[in-house]
């Protein structure tokens, strides 16, 4: 099967180009077979050299391309990226590679020869490895994944990590059914609508290190943004 993994970034010039890279080096070797997958870096309006240096990969690696995305939004990077595809398999990581690479090969065996519609990364399972994570920001994921099994009544462990794929021809479905936020929770939507429509969710335990240095997660804004957007999901609920 084919797949694209997206990479939604917003100024992003210290790291791109490297990051880029290891990931191409990573699935060129174990992913040998030509025109199988494709790396799609979703610039979302970034005001420095991001967009260039995303120019540059797509001439430099026959397996880059990049897009561009009208404004501000992870949500809204994914699903012009997602939607432009033709790939059997769509889904996202961070540039920050946080999540350990090799967890690629479940989730695309998971998707590929399981059966398994959606696959999620959990950095909540107890068989998970999480690395360097402050504290507060342990304790707000905990806390919000709790408010989603209370308030939408949902059974995976963690809607928030950056580490999401999915069988394409899923998608529209999952859209019409209310994954449609333009921001971080979109995500977290994909999720609550899958179960939602009782599709089949592969949950991945993850070894993930946080690159605290990198972060720009502001945690009570986001957590106020989040809370709304549940609020807003809710309506969808069948």
């Amino acid at each position: 099967m084919t797949f694209d993994v997206t990479i939604p970034v917003l100024n992003e010039e210290l790291t791109l180009a490297d990051n880029v890279g290891i990931l191409h080096h990573f699935l060129q070797a174990h992913f040998s077979q030509a025109g199988q997958w494709q790396i799609v870096i979703a610039d979302n309006g970034s005001t420095d050299r991001t967009r260039a240096i995303a120019q540059e990969l797509s001439e430099t690696y026959q397996e880059v391309r990049w897009v561009s995305v009208p404004r501000k939004g992870v949500g809204l990077a994914l699903k012009t990226s997602w939607l432009q595809s033709q790939a059997d398999i769509v889904g996202y990581m961070d540039l920050d590679l946080a999540t350990d690479l090799p967890h690629f090969l479940a989730a695309y065996a998971a998707l590929a020869e399981q059966g398994y519609d959606v696959v999620y990364g959990s950095r909540l399972h107890p068989q998970s490895e999480v690395i360097n994570r402050p504290l507060k920001r342990e304790i707000a994921s905990r806390v919000f994944n709790y408010l989603l099994k209370l308030y939408l009544g949902v059974g995976f462990s963690d809607g928030m990590c950056g580490f999401k794929f999915l069988r394409r021809d899923r998608l529209p479905a999952l859209m019409a059914g209310g994954a449609q936020n333009d921001g971080w929770f979109f995500s977290t939507e994909l999720l609550t609508v899958a179960e939602w429509q009782h599709l089949k969710l592969f949950e991945l335990p993850v070894k993930w290190t946080d690159d605290v240095s990198s972060s720009r997660v502001e945690i009570i804004p986001l957590a106020k943004r989040y809370l709304n957007d549940m609020v807003a999901l809710k309506k969808w609920q069948p």
